[in-house]
C-alpha cells in the first residue's frame, strides 16, 4: 500500500510541477542498489516526498516530471521526514518531451562490500514506454552488478544484445528490437570465451508483445564478499513499474554456425533466413556469408528460406529441420535451383551441412581451407596446385565438401580445376594467401556459378570464391587463364598489407631476364593502372607503385612478360 501511495503521490506532485513549468519529461526510476543499508529508501523531489519506502528491485511506472529547470532528487532512509539525513542528492535538468530511464545502482555503506562502487543514478535519456513495432519487444539492458566484470549479453542466433557492457552503463546500441518469443540468453566475458551465467528471457510467455522493458544485471556474483547480499541475476522492469521480474536461470546449449548463400538462381538472388519464427538474416544476398554465430543446440529447430521482404514463413522457398550438437561448429551452404525452368541441369535447392567447421587455423602461419563444390552444371572435379602438380582435392562431386587442408600462409598459389580424369581444365585461379593476409584463418573456398551461363538464364559465371569466418561478401579468386601461368616471378612481397598508404612497394625475384608489364585490375576486371617496367634482369627486383588514385577495395596486380604471367591479390584500406 505504501508503494502504491508513493506512486500516486509521485504522479500528483510531478504533474503539478509540470503545470507550473509548462514543460515535461517522462521518467521511470528503478531501485537496483543491493546494499542492505539501502534495501528500502525514500525518494524526495526538492522538499516533497515522492516515493515512500521504495524497495530494492522495484520500479516506478513512467510518470511526468518537470523539464527545463533544475530539480533535486534526494535519497533518504525509510521513514524520513525531511532531506537532512540524505544518502545521496542529485540535481538534474530534464529535457522537454524526453523519456528517461533512471537506475539507482551502487553501494552506500563505507565497508562490507568489494569492490566499492559508489551509489549513483545511471540515466538513459532515450527511453521507451512501448515497442517501436507492436509485434516486437524492445529490450534495454543496464549493468548494475557491482562485482561483475565488463560482459557481453548474447541471445544465440541473434546479434549480441549488449557488447562490452561495463558496470553502470546501458547497451551502447540502445534497445534491442526483438520479435516477441522466448529466448535463451548467455552472459559472457568480453572475449566471449567464458560463460558467466545463463538465463531464459521468456518474452512471449510473459505476454510482452508491444512492450519496452529494461533488464538490469542485479546483485553480486560473490555475495560472501558483499555482506552476503543478494545473488546475481537478471531482472526486468516493465513500463507499468512494480516489483522487477526475475529472468529464470536456465542452461543454454549452443553450437557455432556460419551460413553461406551460394544459390546462383536469379529467383534466389536475395533471400530471408528465418530461425523458427524469428527473422535471422534479412535480404541475404548471393555470394555473401554470415559470421559464425551462436545457435541453440540439443533440440530441433527450423531454418526456413523465404523471398526478400518476407514477414513470416508461410511463403517458404525451403524449410529444413536441424538438431545441432552442443559445442560443435557448422558451416551451412545454401545452393541449387529453386526455379522450375530456365536452368540445366536442375539441382534442387538444398542446404549442405559441414559439421566439423573451424573458425581459425591450427597455426598462425597456416591457412586452413575447406573446399565446397557448389556449381550446379560443373562435373566432379579435382583441384591441383599448378606449379607442383600436386592434387589438393580429389573427385569432389556437386554439393560435397572436401576436408580441411592446411597450406603455409606466407605463399601465393596457383590452382587448376580439372575434371576427375585430369584431362580437361575447367579454369585456373590464383590463391594469394599471403597477399590477402590469411595467416591463422580458416576459410571456405566455394565453386560457385555456372560453367555455361547461357543454359542457366544467363546467371553468374563459374568461379572460386572465399568465405572467411568473419562473413560478409565472398572474395573472388582471380582467374589466371588469360595468360600462360608460369613462374615468371617468385618470392613476391607487397607491403604494407593491407595498403594503407599512397605508395606500395612490391619486391619479387625474376626467374630470368624479362620484359615486364604490371597491370592493376579492380574487382570488375577493369585495368586501373598499367606500368611498363621494360626489360628487367633476373634476380631480386623492387618497385614502388603510386596508388593514391585507387579507392579502398580489393585489387589484382598482374605480372606479364614474354608470354608468361602471374597475378596476386592485394587490398587498399586507408
Amino acid at each position: 500500500m505504501k508503494q502504491l501511495l508513493g506512486t500516486l503521490l509521485l504522479t500528483t506532485c510531478l504533474a503539478g510541477a509540470v503545470q507550473t513549468a509548462n514543460a515535461q519529461a517522462r521518467v521511470q526510476v528503478i531501485h537496483n542498489s543491493p546494499d542492505a543499508a539501502a534495501a528500502v529508501v525514500d525518494v524526495w523531489l526538492n522538499n516533497t516526498l515522492l516515493i515512500d519506502d521504495f524497495a530494492f528491485r522495484t520500479a516506478t511506472p513512467f510518470v511526468n516530471a518537470p523539464a527545463g529547470t533544475p530539480i533535486d532528487i534526494t535519497i533518504c532512509g525509510p521513514a524520513s521526514t525531511d532531506t537532512t539525513a540524505e544518502v545521496a542528492r542529485y540535481t538534474l535538468t530534464l529535457t522537454n518531451n524526453a523519456t528517461y530511464v533512471i537506475v539507482a545502482n551502487g553501494i552506500v555503506s563505507p565497508t562490507g562490500y568489494m569492490p566499492m562502487q559508489p551509489f549513483g543514478l545511471d540515466i538513459y535519456a532515450a527511453g521507451r514506454e512501448t515497442a517501436v513495432n507492436p509485434a516486437n519487444t524492445d529490450v534495454l539492458i543496464c549493468h548494475g552488478s557491482t562485482d561483475a566484470p565488463t560482459v557481453d549479453v548474447i541471445a544465440p542466433l541473434i546479434a549480441p544484445l549488449a557488447d562490452d557492457l561495463a558496470y553502470g552503463t546501458f547497451n551502447t546500441a540502445g534497445y534491442a528490437e526483438l520479435a516477441t518469443a522466448d529466448y535463451p540468453v548467455q552472459i559472457r566475458n568480453q572475449q566471449r570465451t567464458d560463460v558467466v551465467a545463463e538465463y531464459s528471457a521468456p518474452l512471449q510467455t510473459l505476454g510482452l508483445q508491444g512492450a519496452a522493458i529494461t533488464v538490469v544485471a542485479s546483485g553480486f556474483l560473490n555475495p560472501a564478499n558483499n555482506s552476503n547480499g543478494p545473488a546475481f541475476g537478471l531482472y526486468a522492469a516493465t513500463a507499468a513499474g512494480g516489483p522487477l521480474v526475475a529472468l529464470p536461470s536456465a542452461p543454454v546449449s549452443t553450437a557455432r554456425v556460419q551460413v553461406i548463400h551460394n544459390c546462383a538462381d536469379l529467383a534466389a538472388a536475395s533471400v530471408d533466413i528465418w530461425l523458427n519464427n524469428t527473422l535471422l538474416l534479412d535480404n541475404f544476398a548471393f555470394r555473401t556469408a554470415s559470421p559464425f554465430i551462436d545457435a541453440p543446440a540439443g533440440a530441433p529447430f527450423d531454418i526456413t528460406v523465404c523471398g526478400p521482404a518476407s514477414t513470416d514463413t508461410t511463403a517458404e522457398v525451403a524449410r529444413i529441420t536441424y538438431t545441432l550438437t552442443p559445442n560443435a561448429k557448422y558451416i551451412l551452404v545454401a545452393g541449387g535451383i529453386v526455379s522450375t525452368t530456365g536452368y540445366s541441369p536442375v539441382q534442387p535447392f538444398a542446404i549442405s551441412v559441414y559439421p566439423t567447421a573451424r573458425e581459425a587455423a591450427g597455426s598462425m602461419t597456416d591457412t586452413d581451407i575447406l573446399v565446397y563444390h557448389g556449381a550446379t552444371d560443373a562435373p566432379t572435379v579435382d583441384v591441383e596446385e599448378t606449379f607442383s602438380g600436386s592434387t589438393l582435392v580429389n573427385d569432389l562431386a556437386y554439393a560435397a565438401f572436401d576436408g580441411y587442408l592446411s597450406l603455409p600462409a606466407n605463399n601465393n598459389y596457383s590452382v587448376s580445376v580439372t575434371d576427375q580424369t585430369g584431362n580437361t581444365t575447367v579454369a585456373s585461379y590464383g590463391a594469394p594467401l599471403q597477399v590477402l593476409g590469411l595467416g591463422g584463418q580458416a576459410i571456405t573456398v566455394l565453386a560457385s556459378g555456372f560453367l555455361n551461363p547461357a543454359s542457366n538464364s544467363n546467371g553468374a559465371a563459374f568461379g572460386l570464391w572465399v568465405a572467411t569466418a568473419a562473413g560478409g561478401q565472398l572474395i573472388p579468386l582471380p582467374v589466371t587463364t588469360a595468360v600462360t601461368e608460369t613462374a615468371v616471378v617468385n618470392d613476391v612481397t607487397l607491403y604494407p598489407v593491407p595498403a594503407t598508404q599512397d605508395v606500395v612497394t612490391i619486391a619479387y625475384t625474376l626467374a630470368e631476364n624479362t620484359n615486364l608489364v604490371n597491370r592493376i585490375v579492380d574487382m570488375q576486371g577493369r585495368v586501373v593502372r598499367e606500368i611498363n617496367s621494360g626489360m628487367q634482369a633476373a634476380g631480386a627486383q623492387r618497385q614502388d607503385i603510386n596508388i593514391a588514385s585507387l579507392p579502398n577495395g580489393i585489387y589484382t596486380i598482374q605480372f606479364i612478360g614474354d608470354g608468361m604471367g602471374q597475378q596476386f591479390r592485394f587490398q587498399v584500406a586507408r
